[in-house]
This record gives structure tokens, C-alpha cells and sequence, in this order.
């Protein structure tokens, strides 16, 4: 969360974290660059920056908006484009991504299930969405082991089971090759997938729901 980020880098700059806060939120900024206090949290891509110490909160967000308008080039801008995704739709759809499966390899196949998703409307059902909504509820630093049924019908803008498309902001910040893997997600015709028991940490992918309920089984 952005709060997280702001504790954490209050850390190693002069800024604490309340101005930071601030500044991230400030209105002029978030209108400016067609932002809000949720989308925000995409413009911070995890890297290693350097700063003097006595940086204050507007040097540390301009600096690292700097940094997300570098990388999001015309090439990138117009992958995101021919998807019908902006920039921010792509990190949100990446962080689902990247809290789905730790396999990079994967990614792209993840990405490419979501993607067809949305193209039919579908909603896109993440169990790490409700994961975040949990947390929502319950507090961010709560460790959730299982996601129960009952937790499928929590009430969040977050909340994928309930609410088509994807949710206002990232769940989780973004790593380059989760982004990646939308822009170069995989053309598939994939609509459901569930772990795979055999080989831990990936998937087993279905184009029809009687094909995953067999996979489920």
C-alpha cells in the first residue's frame, strides 16, 4: 500500500512519512498527471534509485514520476494501447499477476487468461483481490493462509468476485517483468486455471469451465 511505501522510505530520506503521504495525495498533482489516491501507487516501479538524504516528499514523488514516464516510452505506450489498456490499467493487471503466481514463466499465460476475461466481460475472479479486501478488513498485516468462500462476497471496490473489470488501483507494486508480461501476454484461449498439485507454484489451464472442474478435481 501507499502507506507502506511512505514509512518505508521515510526510512532513508529527510521526509517522514506524513509528508510524503501528503504529497503523493495533493490534488493539483493527481489531477495534473490523471491520477487519484488509489492509481498513484502504480507510478512507483521497484528499482534502485539514488537520492541526497535531505530529499524532501515533492522531490522523491516527482523523481520517481520521472522515472515511470522514462519507462513508459511510446513502444511500451503502444503495446498498452493495442490492448485497450492505459499504463495504470497494465500495473493493476500486472499486480494481480504477480500475486498469483511467483513463476515468472508463467506470467505471460496469467496474463493472457485475464486478458480474455475482460475482453468478454467476464469478471476476472483473482482470489489475491480478495486477499487485499481481507486485508482491508482486517488489517494489512495479517497473514491470510486460505481464502474461504464466505470472503468471496466481501463488499470492495478490490473485490474481483463482485465487481467486473479491474479494481481502482495496483494490490501489490508491480515488478517489471509482471508488467511485462501484459504488455506480451500470451494469445491463448484460456478462461480458467487452478494450481497445479504436481508441479507447486504453477497453474493447470482450461478453455472451458467442464475442463477446469475436471482440473479441480
Amino acid at each position: 500500500r501507499l502507506e507502506n511505501l511512505a514509512s518505508r522510505v521515510s526510512n532513508y530520506i529527510e521526509a517522514d512519512s506524513l509528508s510524503l503521504m501528503n504529497s503523493f495525495n495533493e490534488e493539483l498533482f493527481l489531477k495534473t498527471n490523471n491520477l487519484n489516491s488509489e492509481s498513484i501507487f502504480a507510478i512507483f516501479l521497484p528499482n534502485t534509485y539514488e537520492f541526497y538524504w535531505n530529499t524532501n516528499a515533492d522531490q522523491f514523488r516527482n523523481k520517481m514520476l520521472d522515472q515511470y514516464n522514462l519507462y513508459w516510452n511510446s513502444s511500451r505506450k503502444e503495446k498498452a494501447k493495442s490492448l485497450n489498456l492505459s499504463p495504470v490499467e497494465v500495473s493493476v493487471l500486472a499486480s494481480i499477476v504477480q500475486r498469483e503466481t511467483p513463476k515468472v514463466d508463467e506470467r505471460p499465460t496469467i496474463s493472457g487468461v485475464y486478458y480474455n476475461r475482460l475482453k468478454k466481460s467476464m469478471k476476472l475472479q483473482a482470489d489475491p483481490t480478495v486477499v487485499y479486501t481481507i486485508k482491508e478488513k482486517k488489517g494489512f498485516d495479517k497473514k491470510i493462509r486460505r481464502v474461504l468462500y464466505r470472503d468471496l462476497k466481501i463488499k470492495s471496490p478490490y473485490n474481483t468476485y463482485i465487481n467486473k473489470g479491474l479494481p481502482p488501483g495496483p494490490i501489490y507494486m508491480s515488478d517489471f517483468s509482471s508488467i511485462e508480461s501484459v504488455l506480451n501476454l500470451e494469445n491463448n484461449d484460456y478462461l480458467f486455471f487452478v494450481a497445479d498439485v504436481k508441479r507447486p507454484g504453477y497453474h493447470m489451464f482450461a478453455k472451458t469451465y467442464r475442463q477446469h472442474n475436471k482440473n479441480k478435481r
